[in-house]
Formats: C-alpha cells, sequence, structure tokens
C-alpha cells in the first residue's frame, strides 16, 4: 500500500480538532468525561442501528442486543475506570487509566498506518485488505514501546503493567477494527458515517477502543485494582 501523502495530511488536520475535543473531555473532570462518552455512545448507537437497518432490516429489533454487548458495555467499563464511584477521591489517578488506553489506540493506529503504509505487502484479511500484517505488526510494537516509556516516566502503575496495557490495545483495538470492518461490508458501505473527514463515522473512529476497552478492563479488574 503506497503513501498518500494527500490523504495522511487530510487525516491529519481533521484529527487535530478531534484530539483537541477529546482531550478537553479526557482532562477537565469527571463531568466532561461523562459528557464526552455520552455523546460517543450515542452516536455509536445511532450509525450501528443504521447498519443494522441495511443488514438485516426483518430481524432489526432482534440484534439490539449486540448493541448492548458491542458499544453499551465497553462505554460503562471505561466510566468504571474513570469515575470517582470506589473509594478514591478525584485525583490525576482516575484520568490515567482511560487516557493511557485511548492514546494506545491513538500511536497503534497512527503507527500501523504510517508502517502500513511505507512497507505494508501482505494484506491481513480481505474484510479489509489495506491492512496489513506487516502495518499491524509493526504499530502493536511501536505503541508498547512509546506506551511503556512513557507510562513508566509518568510514574504511574507498572512497567508490566503499561506493557500489558498497550499490548492489550494493539491486539484487539486491532481485532475491533475488523469487527467494525466487517459489519459495514456487510452492509455494503464505505464508512459508518461522516463525523470527520477522512476518518469516517462514530464507530470507524471507535471501533478499537470498544473491543480493547473490555480487554484491558479484565487486565485491570484482576491485577491493578
Amino acid at each position: 500500500m503506497a503513501f498518500d501523502l494527500q490523504t495522511f495530511r487530510t487525516r491529519a488536520l481533521t484529527a487535530v480538532v478531534f484530539v483537541i475535543i477529546m482531550l478537553a473531555g479526557l482532562l477537565w473532570n469527571e463531568w466532561s468525561f461523562l459528557i464526552l462518552f455520552m455523546i460517543i455512545h450515542w452516536g455509536c448507537w445511532r450509525e450501528f442501528l443504521k447498519l443494522i437497518r441495511k443488514i438485516k432490516p426483518e430481524s432489526y429489533w432482534q440484534n439490539i442486543w449486540l448493541g448492548i454487548l458491542y458499544i453499551s458495555l465497553p462505554i460503562a467499563l471505561l466510566l468504571l475506570m474513570r469515575m470517582p464511584f470506589r473509594e478514591i477521591k478525584e485525583s490525576t489517578l482516575l484520568k490515567v487509566l482511560p487516557c493511557g488506553i485511548i492514546f494506545s489506540i491513538w500511536i497503534n493506529d497512527t503507527m500501523a498506518y504510517i508502517v502500513g503504509s511505507l512497507i505494508g505487502k501482505h494484506p491481513i484479511s480481505k474484510i479489509s485488505p489495506k491492512k496489513t500484517w506487516e502495518g499491524t505488526i509493526g504499530g502493536i510494537i511501536l505503541c508498547v514501546v512509546i506506551i511503556s516509556i512513557a507510562g513508566k516516566w509518568s510514574g504511574f502503575y507498572t512497567t508490566t503493567d503499561w506493557i500489558a496495557i498497550s499490548l492489550l490495545c494493539g491486539v484487539f483495538g486491532s481485532i475491533g477494527d475488523l469487527i467494525e470492518s466487517k459489519i459495514k461490508r456487510m452492509a455494503k458501505v464505505k464508512d459508518s458515517g461522516n463525523l470527520m473527514p477522512g476518518h469516517g463515522g462514530f464507530l470507524d473512529r471507535f471501533d478499537s477502543l470498544l473491543i480493547a476497552t473490555i480487554a484491558v478492563y479484565v487486565w485491570y479488574y484482576f491485577f491493578m485494582r
């Protein structure tokens, strides 16, 4: 897959606005976080229901439970890791893990795109032919390296935790991307929506986060609490 400078430039410019909005919601306080992910939850559900209508309009309501598992569950788990529900007062610590997950996803996606564009030759799946093994593996490795170093420097959690978090985000985030690509292919659409030029809709932007959050929460529940 040849490196497309114009596509990369479009993705980069629109991502700047996206990152500013995301960081404001993530870092301001628990209410901004809640509002941000209420909007994301609504946007993902809206697009998911549109896709389901295109795939199986006759069994539309029978597939609602899939959306609960696919969208509502991971959003709820992310809130559990961020909101001060447990015996800990609002502090920087509550922001660290959700930010670590989201930054891992961003780094993995960006590195996978760059590596895949430069040296990618072997498609990972017919579902998403533009994604290559070289890009996927390169993205995961670079994600683990960058997040582990940043996590160690931050002083929060252990290096082992950051390696696990970044690895889980890289692997399961890639799986999440393939799952959403499969859903879009079944619905015969290119993008789930038109939230951002070059990035598609809500599901296109948060597909990796949805699946990765569940995997990271399992690690968090058993090894980090």
